[in-house]
């Protein structure tokens, strides 16, 4: 979606994949209220490890790859329920 990572501006995203190589699989993270039917909501009380600011709505329609060298830092871990929740959403794209 950025076809020149070196003039975009910081996004914070999701890792639903690592691949084998440099790439991983993500998901869009906003901050903005989606009620679409897709949006995954995430607030302090998913995260396994670290913290985030505010509530915020995972996108789980919004995939796209990034090598390794892109990623700047990570921010937390979430629970294995949100990350349940998340990869079932994505699945649904995908199966009929």
């Amino acid at each position: 979606p950025f076809p020149r990572t070196d003039s975009g501006k910081r996004r914070p995203a999701f890792v639903i994949a690592d691949l084998p190589g440099a790439d991983l699989i993500l998901c869009q993270i906003t901050s903005r209220a989606h009620f679409d039917g897709f949006a995954v909501t995430l607030d302090s009380s998913d995260c396994e490890r670290g913290q985030i600011d505010q509530p915020c709505y995972i996108r789980p329609q919004r995939l796209f790859s990034v090598e390794h060298h892109i990623i700047l830092h990570s921010v937390g871990k979430v629970n294995e329920a949100k990350l349940d929740e998340v990869m079932k959403r994505a699945r649904e794209f995908f199966i009929d």
